[in-house]
């Protein structure tokens, strides 16, 4: 008999393609919802649903009763809120009691999804899962949540012998990008020709199905309360602009911005939204961060746990091609 996986976050881009990833080897799966919360990414799917919240601690409980293991991918993943208390209360609270939950159901092992937002920079190079980070390091409520969070998980995997292996994925993209992400936002807004500009800064792209593989092999192989890197290509943002220019047939943009005189323009954007509702299209947190190329070594998951990625420009095409199946960017 299978025993039952618990997969938060399940409606979202990572836990949706985790989801994917356990049922195609035969895994059952229970996931955690919110009620009236947007499904497509599940539709079709043979699996268990427990309606729940991270914010409701007895809800987690009943989530998590009878499951072996426990992927928890849910978060709150945007990089301007208007409260950020909010997304404390969710990303660590939540994380906390989610944590409590499993030790007090004998779940056998765990897997956290943190992200590389907690790691440190390591100036004109690289970074991996030894570069030192403090929280006066984290820019923005959605890096200090992620930090906490990770820091709490850390120390119950310590102090109380939580069996938690942690992964920090870098930039997801591809399939499934329902919401989108912010970095999903910018492929969407550069396949549809509406990024004449850029900034000097850089990402680590990674395919969301090789991160889903690099959680299963976390689960299987990772060590206790150690944290692994499921990273892909590093490029410079001009770079991939330029790679999704050639996927859409378009001209990649050609000027290049520099960040300080637009810090009054995402100050402004910042207020409107406040005002009106909805995202910005540039944020204050958002600049600060593009001051650093955020590259970042697998090394360690590649030696540990077998982990392995597809390259940058077939993650492209397929979050480009998704997109376009769901008519966010026309052929």
């Amino acid at each position: 008999m299978n025993s039952i996986c618990l997969v938060t976050g399940a409606t979202g881009f990572v836990g949706s393609a985790i989801v994917r990833a356990l049922l195609a080897r035969g895994q059952a799966v229970r996931v955690l919802a919110r009620s009236g919360s947007d499904r497509r990414n599940l539709a079709g799917l043979d699996i268990e649903l427990a309606e729940g919240s991270l914010e409701d601690a007895a809800s987690l409980r009943r989530a998590v009763s009878g499951c072996d293991r426990l992927y928890h991918a849910a978060a709150d993943y945007r990089l301007w809120v208007p409260d950020e208390a909010a997304m404390m209360r969710a990303n660590v609270d939540g994380t906390r009691e989610l944590m409590r939950a499993a030790l007090a159901e004998g779940v056998e092992r765990i897997v956290y999804t943190s992200s590389v937002a907690t790691l440190g920079h390591a100036p004109g190079g690289v970074s991996d899962e030894t570069t030192p980070s403090t929280i006066a390091d984290m820019v923005g409520p959605y890096k200090r949540s992620k930090f906490l969070a990770e820091a709490e998980v850390r120390r119950m995997a310590a102090e109380e012998a939580l069996p938690v292996v942690i992964v920090n994925p870098s930039t997801p993209i591809g399939p499934g990008d329902v919401k989108p992400t912010p970095t999903g936002r910018m492929i969407v807004e550069a396949a549809s020709g509406r990024m004449p500009a850029y900034v000097d800064t850089g990402l680590n792209l990674v395919h969301v199905e090789d991160v889903a593989e690099g959680h299963l092999l976390a689960m299987e192989s990772g060590r206790i309360g150690e944290r692994y890197i499921l990273g892909g290509d590093d490029l410079p943002l001009a770079e991939i602009l330029a790679r999704i220019a050639r996927l859409t047939g378009r001209r990649p943009p050609s000027v290049r911005l520099p960040r300080l005189p637009l810090f009054p323009l995402a100050v402004a954007a910042e207020a409107w939204s406040r005002l009106a509702g909805g995202e910005p299209f540039v944020t204050v947190d958002g600049l600060r961060m593009a001051r650093w190329r955020m590259f970042f070594s697998s090394a360690k998951a590649e030696a540990e746990l077998g982990y392995r990625h597809r390259s940058a420009d077939l993650a492209l095409a397929d979050a480009v091609a998704w997109f376009r199946s769901n008519g966010q960017v026309r052929s």
